[in-house]
């Protein structure tokens, strides 16, 4: 009987213990446990934007951020063959219209330059008399004309030169 007498006190102790561990389970553990639970559920409705959980909504994110990416590249290689084209464009135009001989005071020739960005291009002049018209293409490099020019297309490859900037 001795020997009970001494396992009581130890037998006590532990469902006292467990019982004190239960009370703390009930009391403190399980309500954290439902405030978490419902905090996840929030968490899950915030990001996932509907009835799917938050890893379903991340992974549609990344698909998403690939296809974003990939058509940004595409757009990246469009963007530079459009710029190489806009480099060899007559984008800039300049007109000039003039009298070429005091007898016609039509004002029906004129000269006409058609430059790229650097100007580059032609200057085309058309010179109207009562005899008849004659019509000139002169090559332009850098806003300058390569051959001798009148004052007429001088002023064209100018109006074109300052017309874009």
């Amino acid at each position: 009987m001795q020997q009970f007498q001494s396992i009581y006190p130890a037998v006590v102790a532990l469902a006292s213990a467990l019982l004190a561990l239960a009370i703390y389970h009930a009391t403190v553990v399980r309500p954290a446990l439902r405030r978490a639970g419902s905090l996840l559920e929030l968490h899950d409705g915030l990001i996932s934007g509907g009835a799917g959980g938050a890893a379903g909504r991340l992974a549609a994110l990344e698909s998403g951020d690939a296809s974003l990416r990939a058509a940004l590249e595409s757009d990246a290689t469009r963007l530079g063959r459009l710029e190489a084209l806009a480099a060899t464009d007559l984008s800039r135009c300049g007109f000039v219209r003039y009298d070429a001989f005091t007898d016609s005071e039509s004002g029906l020739s004129y000269a006409l330059a058609l430059l790229n960005r650097q100007g580059d291009g032609v200057v085309v002049t058309s010179i109207y008399s009562r005899d008849g018209t004659r019509t000139f293409g002169k090559p332009v490099t850098a806003f300058k004309p390569t051959v001798q020019a009148s004052p007429e297309e001088l002023e064209a490859i100018e109006r074109a030169r300052v017309a874009a900037s």
